[in-house]
Order: structure tokens, then sequence, then C-alpha cells
């Protein structure tokens, strides 16, 4: 359902008065702030799962191709320093889901360079991940050993990503044009993924929302957990064969038929063991 305004109030209000024909809410194309208040306000006012998909199918794929990328690498995700560039919606939701999975150090970056507690422009969605540590983008990316990228085109030069700790991850997801060209770079890191299908490991938010809703609806949860999100990415992960995982090899296709399936009974396992269905 399209809707011809972007006004905040009026987004809930139409939301709200069409909820009871809906088994759950997938919102899409809302940008930063205002996404963060429209899911907030829906998910305390009704009783169906709502689910911005720009946010968090973006997050569960992204720590799903993590998940892998790191195994080839063998790094863990406690231990591994993370740059995000991009405080938006979906570098937000990625940072809180990384939080939540057990990643220590995560180093939120937007267009005025790393979010520092000693800036004074913070949303408070971007106070969350506030650092020590000031100074540009480049200088985050200095020893890092994971970049996620949800940003804007061309921002990351090759210097940069060399100047990354040994073995480095890529994930430069910004479409159509990723913040860095994969062919720039190919020699110098470990894994590369993109957002798009005409290069290896595209990191597709498709991946995550049909299971993840199948799983919600399947067991009348009344809301989508971080637990949730989590189960579904290992999930996906896990689709990944030992003998099959490789550099171009981190995340099953789109048109991967286990997908949906598999993202679908870890929502619904996970769902029942929090205790959110409904009888």
């Amino acid at each position: 359902i399209c809707l011809a305004t972007q006004d905040t109030e009026e987004i809930i209000k139409i939301v709200k008065n069409i909820a009871p024909g809906f088994g759950g809410v997938n919102l899409e194309d809302i940008s930063a702030p205002r996404c963060f208040e429209i899911e907030r306000r829906l998910k305390e006012e009704l009783d169906i799962p709502i689910f911005h998909d720009d946010q968090h199918g973006t997050a569960i794929v992204t720590l799903a191709a993590l998940y892998n990328a790191l195994k080839l690498v063998k790094k863990s995700l406690e231990t591994v320093r993370i740059v995000i560039n991009g405080a938006g919606a979906a570098g937000v939701a990625i940072a809180t889901l990384l939080r939540k999975a057990g990643a220590q150090q995560v180093c939120l970056c937007d267009s005025k360079g790393i979010v520092s507690r000693q800036r004074h422009d913070l949303t408070a969605e971007k106070a969350r991940f506030a650092v020590e540590m000031r100074g540009t983008l480049a200088d985050a990316m200095e020893e890092a050993d994971v970049f996620l990228g949800v940003s804007v085109p061309g921002v990351v030069t090759p210097e940069m990503v060399r100047s990354m700790a040994q073995q480095p991850i890529v994930f430069a997801m910004a479409n159509p044009i990723p913040e860095i060209q994969p062919e720039l770079v190919r020699n110098d890191v470990a894994v590369m993924a993109t957002g798009r299908s005409d290069y290896p490991n595209q990191i597709n938010n498709v991946l995550a929302f049909p299971g993840v809703f199948r799983g919600a609806l399947d067991c009348r949860a009344t809301h989508i957990t971080l637990t949730m999100q989590l189960e579904a990415a290992a999930a996906i992960a896990a689709l990944i064969a030992p003998e099959t995982l490789d550099r171009e090899t981190i995340i099953p296709s789109v048109f991967d038929k286990r997908v949906a399936t598999a993202v679908a009974a870890s929502v619904q396992k996970a769902a029942i063991k929090e205790g959110i269905t409904r009888k």
C-alpha cells in the first residue's frame, strides 16, 4: 500500500486505521529519523508485528553474512573492530543488532565523521552509539577489521581499505553505486559484499522479511524481537555449508528456496520461547 504522505502523524493514523485487516505491517522506504518514531509508536499502539524492513531486514542479512565472513578469517564478533558508515535507519539497526549479537567494538560514522560523545548534534538514536574517539571515517577505518557501508557512493578509497587490519571484511552496500567498487580492492580484502546482484555476496533484505513474517504470522506473535532477528540471521548463515563457504559465497542467493522456510522456523521457535505468541 503506497501512501501519498510523508507526515509522521498521518502515516501512523493510516496504519492504525487499516491494522485490523492485517496480521502484521512491513514498513518500507521511510527515512530517518521519522522511521524510528513511526515504528516505535506503532509497536506501542498495535498488537501485531511491526517491522521496518529498511532497518531490520538489512541488519539481519548483514549479520548473517558477517557471521560467515568472520568464519573465513577466523575472527570472532566479540573481538573485531567494526566501522559502520551511515547512521540512518539501516546503520542504527545494524549497530543495534550487532550489539545484541555480542559485538563489543562498534564505531558508527555519519556524514560528519565519527559519532563521538563530544559532538552536540546527535539524535537520540545516534547518541546510543557515541564513542570517545573523534575524527573522520578514514580515522575510524584505521586498523578496523570490518567496514559496513550503508551510506553514499564512493566515500571509501583504496587507501582507506589498505589501512584496515589484516584480512579486512568490507560490505559496501550503498545502491546502486557502492561506497567503493569491488574491483578496486579485490586483492586488498579477505571478503567483499555489496547490495548488487552483479557482484558476489549480495546483501538483500528479501532474504529476511518473507521468512520473518511467515514465522511471526504462523505463531501469531504480537511483535518481532531482537532475539527473533538474531535467530533469523543465524538461520540464513547456516544455509551456507562449510564445504561451500568461500570469499564469494558467504550468503545464500535471493533465489534459494530454502531461505524463507528456514528463517520462518527459527523466528517461530524464538517467539514461542519468548512467550510472545497468542494462544
